[in-house]
């Protein structure tokens, strides 16, 4: 959510950005706020040059009634009932209007950073940098979930048969295999300097509209029937959460976290045939980073998150590349977001396995996220979250780089500890 003084300053800034992101329908949002915020404006004048008659009237009333003059004073009093009247209304129609500034300001997306490029959906996102040397060998890779019943490691039709489509049981060394990822994830940004925190996987409504758009919440968020719940899609929610209403001591930042979840998606639509498995699911496991900071360091710790991703996987023997978002792909409160992609052998191309994205002091502003300085003054402070790792998803581009022709696949020495000192992982059949 941007600063209305910008929007009152600036109304054509905004609205070049909202053009940038060709969400046009917007456009007309921004002189809807500006109608409603200049009457709210009148309305604040108003009730305070009433609250000052009604102040002054008092002390007039009080002395006419010292006077005895009653009759006077009772005038006085009926005419200050009426104004009395007129304030409850104007105030009654000031908190509807900023209501509903608040909610239309929610709709119109954060300013893009100028370095973003233009385009109108991830068809026109940007490759930067690739890292490792993509390799096809020359035999063939089976699907991912092939790979793993090699292994007796996955069970799809169980599932289905208990929670549905979208969820499944992993087994054995798939299973053990994921759980090292995980943990070695974990230790892995530790050894960078992070705390590492396991949050809490179910946040109220006000930390939800305080951490993503109406759109990505439709899209992505589990309601708990009854209760003012909800199921976290990434430990970003609840841990950028944690700071929601708190002032921050300049002095002690930044704070750079690291999660660990379990995360919950509805992953609306129709999804293609490389989706299937394992790719798109309901409930996965993240390892996460989140960054609280001064804005005038928030593009530094963005490039460092991205990389810390990158460095992760090239310790696993995958390659990968990074690719940035262009203004139509960026979900409304990101200013700045790319993502990390694995490369597939068996596709012959890359595919998504984390975000990393610079939120600037969109949900500080929501969430009421101040940062103190040692004068005591006060200003928001910037959000920043990137993905360490996501199995399974991560397991697909793990299984498929170190396959070997004999169906075994390598665990690279980083991975080892973590799996026993199994240096090979053998299929079953």
């Amino acid at each position: 959510m941007i600063d209305i003084k910008f929007l009152r300053s600036d109304p054509e800034a905004v609205k070049e950005n909202i053009r940038k992101k060709f969400q046009f329908d917007k456009l007309p949002l921004v002189d809807e706020v500006l109608g409603l915020d200049k009457r709210n404006r009148e309305i604040k004048v108003e009730v305070e040059s009433l609250r000052a008659e009604r102040n002054k009237a008092s002390k007039l009333i009080g002395g006419l009634m010292a006077q005895g003059k009653r009759d006077e004073a009772e005038k006085v009093k009926a005419e200050m009932a009426e104004k009395g009247s007129r304030i409850d209304s104007l105030t009654a129609e000031e908190k509807e209007h900023e209501e509903k500034i608040t909610s239309i300001m929610m709709r119109i997306p954060n300013i893009i950073d100028p370095s973003v490029p233009i385009g109108k959906d991830d068809s026109e996102n940007v490759e930067l940098e690739r890292f490792g040397e993509p390799v096809v060998p020359d035999f063939e890779i089976p699907y991912h979930t092939d790979i793993m019943e090699r292994f007796n490691g996955i069970d799809l039709e169980a599932a289905r048969r208990v929670a549905g489509n979208g969820f499944y049981y992993l087994m054995g060394d798939i299973a053990r295999l994921h759980s090292a990822v995980i943990a070695y994830a974990r230790d892995f940004m530790i050894g960078r300097g992070f705390t590492y925190v396991v949050p809490p996987f179910m946040i109220r409504a006000a930390v939800v509209n305080g951490v993503m758009s109406f759109a990505e919440m439709d899209a992505m968020m589990y309601k708990i029937e009854g209760e003012d719940l909800y199921l976290i899609g990434t430990s970003e929610h609840s841990m950028i959460g944690k700071y929601i209403d708190t002032i921050v001591d300049e002095k002690t930042l930044p704070h750079t976290l690291t999660s660990y979840s379990p995360c919950f998606r509805k992953e609306k639509g129709a999804h293609g045939i490389e989706e299937r498995g394992v790719y798109r699911i309901h409930q996965f496991e993240k390892q996460e980073m989140i960054v609280i900071c001064k804005p005038e360091d928030s593009m530094t710790w963005y490039n460092k998150l991205w990389k810390n991703t990158v460095d992760l996987f090239r310790s696993l023997d995958i390659p990968v590349r990074t690719l940035e978002c262009c203004s139509g792909d960026l979900a409304d409160l990101k200013v700045k977001s790319c993502d990390v992609e694995a490369w597939s052998p068996r596709q012959k191309k890359y595919f998504e396995v984390g975000s990393c994205s610079n939120l600037g002091d969109a949900q500080a502003r929501r969430l009421k996220i101040r940062i103190e300085k040692e004068d005591g003054t006060k200003y928001l402070a910037h959000t920043l979250n990137n993905t360490v790792v996501a199995p399974p998803r991560m397991l697909i581009a793990f299984l498929e780089n170190n396959l070997q022709a004999d169906g075994s696949v390598n665990v690279p020495a980083a991975l080892r500890p973590y799996m026993g000192g199994t240096e090979k992982l053998v299929p079953c059949k």
